[in-house]
């Protein structure tokens, strides 16, 4: 046992990283000893585990420690963003340094508008741009594996700079000698399913640890959330399927295009699909150049996500701004959708109690929200849900209902409100069902697409009457199913078409007062939904 000790903490030394060996230590004495008796030891990997495990324990460790003391006597309503920010940073570093499960971890906290003070938001957003790059040498190594072949003897050109790099792969651009196609190479990190088990008990022995520290605060959603998902992601032949799934829903919908996919290239850690360039939709000066309509674009993605979730019921939950492009063709406006690996699928029940909530909160209707809402599982909880979904304040969804149109996202204000309920919060994620959890980040990230592109005081309610319609059409379908006489059904087609009118006037309204003349319109026409 003692040469193994002093191989490991000689290589660690080596290696320069001595302030990972406070966290290190806490799993010394368990991982040692498991390691001492297998013939089949790696030197190397005990210590690059002690290490990762060392500086995830040891940052978490500092920052709650440093959360108790320099936050011990003060009042509630004290001032502490100076806290949250370098303690934010901290952690934020450590996930960059570790890399793979750490990273999405990471960018999965930069979406928790909600949950956490913005200096955590903020801090945690950049890891959506800022994930390491494998080498190229490593990146050769897993396509000669995968494909059981030399690189050079299936693609003409391979750029070795990444189109981008994520917490699990990165992507390059390539040209396939047998067909002189461009394509896009997905690669999975040659350490990710190396790493994956160890580093997901570290984290969830964390989140237990922090429980323990701050008992107010629940994290076991968050790692049943990574539990359920990785092993998907981290199959990219179940991408390709998920991706030409998604191609076909959508045939019928001309602004979005579904990269193909080449199933000869293609296995669990390397995924080759068509190559289609353009610029993130939250890139506003690549739109100003390429005459491309802001307003549009937040048309069409509103449109698509809310066909997903009213209509088809197969979500795309990792929409943030690398996964989705925009691009100018032959003069129209088209969106490309990029990482299929996560979807949440839903049961019709399912979707049309989700559509029924919907209904609800647009027309501001409390008894059915509570309704809505226990039928989703959510039970008493119901209230901070409902903000939750629609980041509107209880009084603004009670009072006029979300898609009135003097109804504005204040982001400034909910943050304070979500701060002062953090233990609440916690606990509504620990208790909704987990499909749940995957629409609401689906929610947040496209809100953020929203926020970035447009005016902060001005967003959300062009959204909302894009999600009314796909909504009343997904309640018309499912009640037209269940019409038992032509009566019934004449009635369910004759209010569909009153509301849909309503739905148009409502968006016609909104681009009004948007407008220098608004002001003249609002003391004329009613500003709110009626379903």
């Amino acid at each position: 046992m003692r040469p193994l000790f002093l191989k490991t903490l000689h290589y660690i030394r080596k290696n320069k990283v001595r302030s990972s060996l406070i966290g290190g230590a806490v799993c010394l004495s368990v991982g040692v000893p498991v390691y001492v008796y297998n013939a089949q030891i790696n030197i190397e990997k005990v210590a690059t585990a002690l290490l990762r495990t060392g500086r995830a324990v040891g940052a978490v460790g500092k920052a709650a420690v440093f959360y108790k003391y320099q936050t011990w006597g003060l009042p509630e309503d004290q001032d502490i963003s100076q806290i949250h920010e370098s303690t934010a940073e901290a952690i934020r570093d450590m996930c960059s340094v570790n890399g793979g499960l750490f990273i999405k971890v990471g960018q999965h906290i930069g979406t928790l508008d909600y949950l956490l003070p913005k200096e955590y938001v903020r801090a945690f957003k950049v890891l959506h741009d800022r994930a390491p790059e494998s080498s190229l040498d490593s990146v050769m190594k897993v396509l000669k594996s995968e494909l059981g072949a030399p690189p050079d003897e299936i693609f003409s050109e391979f750029d070795p700079k990444p189109l981008g790099s994520a917490s699990l792969a990165q992507v390059h651009r390539a040209v396939l000698r047998s067909s002189n196609k461009e394509v896009a190479v997905k690669v999975q990190h040659s350490t990710v399913q190396e790493h994956s088990k160890i580093d997901t008990i570290v984290i969830e022995f964390l989140a237990k640890a922090m429980d323990k520290v701050f008992p107010e605060f629940e994290f076991d959603w968050l790692i049943d959330t990574i539990k359920r998902n990785l092993p998907k992601e981290l199959d990219f032949v179940q991408e390709g399927q998920n991706c030409e799934h998604v191609s076909r829903l959508f045939t019928d919908t001309p602004f979005l295009k579904v990269p193909k996919i080449h199933w000869e290239h293609t296995n669990r850690r390397v995924l080759c699909m068509e190559y289609i360039n353009g610029g993130k939709v939250d890139d506003g000066d690549y739109m100003k150049r390429h005459g491309i309509d802001k307003s549009e674009v937040l048309g069409y993605l509103s449109k698509i996500f809310s066909q997903m979730i009213f209509v088809r019921g197969y979500i795309h939950c990792d929409p943030h701004p690398g996964n989705v492009l925009v691009q100018k063709c032959e003069g129209k406006t088209l969106l490309v959708l990029l990482d299929h690996g996560l979807y949440q699928s839903l049961t019709d029940d399912f979707r049309i109690n989700y559509c029924k909530l919907w209904q609800a909160l647009l027309k501001g209707d409390k008894d059915r929200i509570r309704k809505q809402a226990d039928r989703l599982g959510v039970g008493k909880y119901y209230g901070l849900f409902a903000c939750m979904v629609a980041s509107r304040t209880w009084d603004d969804i009670t009072g006029s209902g979300i898609a009135d149109k003097n109804s504005n996202l204040d982001v400034n204000r909910l943050q304070e409100e979500a701060v002062r309920q953090i233990p609440q919060i916690s606990q509504v994620l620990n208790y909704i069902p987990r499909q749940l959890i995957l629409i609401l980040k689906t929610n947040d990230l496209l809100r953020g697409i929203e926020c970035t592109l447009l005016d902060r005081n001005t967003q959300g309610v062009g959204t909302f009457l894009n999600m009314a319609r796909y909504c009343l059409s997904a309640l018309t379908t499912h009640r037209l199913l269940k019409s038992a006489s032509l009566r019934r059904t004449f009635y369910i087609y004759y209010t569909y078409t009153v509301c849909l009118f309503k739905l148009k006037l409502m968006k016609f309204l909104y681009w009004i007062s948007l407008t220098r003349v608004g002001g003249y319109c609002d003391k004329f026409l009613p500003s709110r939904v009626a379903f």
